[in-house]
This record gives structure tokens, C-alpha cells and sequence, in this order.
């Protein structure tokens, strides 16, 4: 896997890519991906199973596929999606059943968990990026893509750069479905009711949900029963704290260490927040759906989250109410123009699937369609892949369009705690951030867990 300052230049390449063809460029290889993918897909497809179409008195093996994924909210429009997918593949090709299996996203890394331990990892699972995923690939779990990709231009979807943060070894073990950064989502409604505006600073931010909460209104929701919800968000106050990106690798290049002045300034920030009420009660009772849904049915006046959150917005009740501004500078530090980046969940297949070919048949039909299909059930804000079409045009709200425009916007940034460091020292940072939700404590304190968690894992 190449070096971490590389990948973070190539995701920022790829993120300024999604938004220009996001805002309608006409980019052939895209555009003929789009016109082409049922043809090249259903083509791959029966090429892979045998070569020549099998005489009609011949009957094909049945096959089912077990496709576990995080879309599991009727709500969000891709799993409309994905079940469109999986309807067309299935209707096409009678002989293969696949059989979802849709989680949450922390339901799905501690299922994963106990399927890797007994190597019964499902044929199609979701895996995050680079030290997320490593484990797996080192475990010999995941079946390597690089044949898949390069048929019928599966590889030229994709924005340059992304499918690095999936790569060990020159080999490439799964298939993103986004790239996004981290933004703050507003209900304009709310705000005006409250009399409130947008903040340009932290402290404004603070400042703006005491004003909130006086009036009655929520001010952020958040699910912290999924931790790195929590993360998420405090990873982009250490971004701003620290001048910039980079606190991590520094950490792990050995010149910095948890107890910097710069960690210890994230936690006192993030606690301000926090004991400012700006969260619901029982945070950390709320999985990510029940967070988010809070927002979606107009209850809350904030909600930071990735850019995936978008389309799901774009279909609640509060569509059309909502806005979105960048986290700001927390003491004067930082640039707004530096997001939280977030190369995707993906898709990677079981290094000892019974039916291997058909499961990459699948995953190849499924990827070349993904694009087109969450364009039309307005969830391509944020893709991976390239996104040919007029955005406005096709019926996408305002809200989205600020979004996109955000992406042009992107001078850097960092990636999540989970998707840097290993899993031993990850775990104790979604361990100790959590608790901050619970008890406010002493930040240098804070700082020491992390040293110690990291210095107890450090490989």
C-alpha cells in the first residue's frame, strides 16, 4: 500500500474529480460507461459462466449469492437501489439468488469480525479502507479484483486515486462506493425560529446551540451507540486544533504523541460542545439510523455528518428546509477549506466463495450500474465512480447542490481515526470518545488514554 501523505493527495485528486463531473462535464469514459453498463455487464456475465450460451434443454447450476451490506434503512435511497440492482441481475439470470443480508454499519464490522475468526466471510461483505481492511487482506480472506476491474472499463468508473486506499501489494481487494467529506447540515427553519445563524467559528457554534437549546430546540443529533459517529466529528475539531492535517501520521512517524498541546486543545473543544447540551439525551443509546432520522424528521437544528448522508435528507420531510456550511476554525486555527475526508465503505469478495466467478459476475454488474442507479434515486452525491448527468436538471435540491459545491472547495484534510490507525488503538479511542458523551473529564487525562492505547498496540 503506498505511503499515507501519497494517498491523502491522491483522495483530494479524485474528490476534485467527483465534483466537476458531478456538475455535468462530459467526460466520455463516463458517459459511455453509463450507455453501456447493461450490455457490458450481461455480456461479462455469461461470458464468465461457461463461455457459450448452454443449449436451452441445458439447466444452469443454481447459484446463491450472500450479499451483506450497510443499506439496511428503507429510508435512504440506496437501498431502494440496491434492491433495483439485485432485482434486474436476478430477473436476468434466473439460476442465481442473492440473499441480502443489510446492517448498520457497527452491526456489520462486529459481524464481519465473527465471520473472518471462523474464515466464513459471506461472498460479497463491506469493508473500510486501508487499516480497516488490512487485517483482512493480511488474514488471506478477501479474493483479489484486479482481473474484474479491468473488463469492460469497470476501473475507468472510478475517480483516480480512490481504489489506492483498497490496494496491498499491488492487489486490489475491494470496491468503494464513496467518497465524501464531512459537513454540517442545518434546518434553515429552525434556525429562524431560534433567531440563530450560521456560525463562521467553533465558538460561534457553541454559542449558537446554547441559543438553541434556550428556545426549546435541539440543537444536534448524532448516533453514538455507532462510535465513530463521535470520532467523525471530533477528528474534524483536531484537524482545526492542529493547525492542518497530519496528527496522526505524525504520531505514527513518532514526532508527535497524544499529549500534545494540540490533542489536549481537540478535547477541550469537542467537551465544550458536548456540555453546551448540543447532543439529544442518551447519545449513545441512538445507532447511526436513529441519529440521523432524528434530523431527517425535523427534531434537530444541526447534524455534522459525511456528504453520503445527503440523498437521505434530499427524501425526508425536511427536504428543501435544509443547508449546509463547513466546520469551522476552532481558536482561530485551522482552514474551513480543509475537510474531513472519506474514501468510502466497499465491496470485497470472499477469497474462498463456492461460487467465485459468479460472485465477481455479480459485484462487476453491480458496480457498473451503481452510478446510473443512485443518480436516479438522487444518492449520487458523493460517489466513488464518476456521475455523468446534469444534477439540477435531474431534480436535485439546492441543499445537494451546495454539497457539490463544497467538493470544488476541498484545499486537504485528513482521514477517520479507524481508517489510520490499527484496530487495538482505534478501539480505545471510540472507547474513550464515547465516554465523553456520558461525563465530562479531564482532557489531559483523555490525551493519556490515547497514548496508552496506542504505545499498548503500536506494531
Amino acid at each position: 500500500m503506498i505511503k499515507q501523505s501519497n494517498l491523502i493527495k491522491l483522495v483530494l485528486v479524485g474528490v476534485l474529480a467527483a465534483s466537476l463531473t458531478a456538475c455535468g462535464s462530459n467526460n466520455n469514459g463516463g458517459g459511455n460507461t453509463e450507455s453501456d453498463t447493461s450490455t457490458n455487464a450481461n455480456t461479462n456475465t455469461n461470458t464468465n459462466t461457461g463461455g457459450n450460451a448452454p443449449a436451452e434443454e441445458e439447466k444452469l447450476e443454481d447459484v446463491t449469492i450472500t450479499f451483506q451490506n450497510i443499506y439496511p434503512d428503507p429510508t435512504d435511497p440506496k437501498n431502494g437501489m440496491l434492491k433495483k440492482i439485485v432485482a434486474d441481475y436476478e430477473a436476468a439470470h434466473p439460476n442465481v439468488k442473492i440473499e441480502l443480508d443489510s446492517l448498520n454499519t457497527d452491526q456489520q464490522k462486529l459481524k464481519l469480525k465473527t465471520q473472518a475468526a471462523s474464515k466464513e466471510v459471506p461472498d460479497i461483505t463491506i469493508v473500510n479502507p486501508a487499516a480497516q481492511m488490512q487485517p483482512f487482506v493480511e488474514a488471506g480472506l478477501f479474493a483479489p479484483l484486479n482481473d474484474m476491474v479491468e473488463q469492460n472499463g469497470l476501473k475507468d468508473t472510478f475517480t483516480p486515486g480512490i481504489l489506492d486506499w483498497y490496494t496491498f501489494d499491488n492487489n486490489l481487494y475491494a470496491l468503494p462506493d464513496g467518497n465524501n467529506i464531512g459537513v454540517v447540515y442545518y434546518n434553515k427553519e429552525l434556525f429562524e425560529q431560534a433567531g440563530a445563524k450560521v456560525p463562521t467559528t467553533f465558538e460561534e457554534m457553541v454559542d449558537t446551540v446554547k441559543l438553541l437549546k434556550s428556545k426549546g430546540i435541539q440543537p444536534m443529533a448524532i448516533g453514538e451507540k455507532d462510535t465513530w459517529t463521535g470520532s467523525f466529528l471530533f477528528m474534524n475539531v483536531l484537524l482545526r486544533t492542529n493547525g492542518g492535517p497530519g496528527f496522526l501520521a505524525d504520531v505514527a512517524a513518532g514526532t508527535k504523541t497524544f499529549e500534545d498541546p494540540a490533542f489536549v486543545e481537540a478535547v477541550d473543544a469537542f467537551q465544550s460542545l458536548v456540555q453546551a447540551g448540543a447532543f439529544q439525551e442518551g447519545a449513545t443509546s441512538f445507532d447511526y439510523n436513529a441519529g440521523e432520522n432524528i434530523f431527517k424528521t425535523g427534531k434537530a437544528a444541526m447534524y455534522y455528518m459525511g456528504s453520503w448522508a445527503t440523498g437521505g435528507i434530499e427524501t425526508s420531510s425536511v427536504n428543501g428546509k435544509v443547508g449546509v456550511f463547513k466546520f469551522p476554525t476552532v481558536n482561530g486555527k485551522g482552514n474551513a477549506d480543509e475537510f474531513m475526508l472519506a474514501p468510502g465503505s466497499a465491496f470485497a469478495i470472499s477469497a474462498n466463495s463456492k461460487h467465485l466467478q459468479e460472485t465477481k459476475d455479480f459485484l462487476n454488474y453491480f458496480m457498473l450500474n451503481f452510478p446510473k442507479e443512485a443518480f436516479a434515486v438522487k444518492g449520487a452525491v458523493g460517489l466513488a465512480q464518476i456521475v455523468e448527468g446534469d444534477f439540477k436538471a435531474a431534480g436535485y435540491s439546492d441543499m445537494a447542490m451546495e454539497v457539490l459545491d463544497l467538493f470544488k472547495q476541498v484545499k486537504g484534510g485528513d482521514l477517520s481515526f479507524d481508517n489510520t490507525m490499527n484496530p487495538g488503538t482505534s478501539q480505545g479511542h471510540l472507547t474513550s470518545i464515547q465516554n465523553l458523551f456520558v461525563q465530562k473529564k479531564d482532557s489531559a487525562e483523555v490525551a493519556k488514554e490515547h497514548q496508552s492505547a496506542y504505545e499498548t498496540n503500536k506494531q
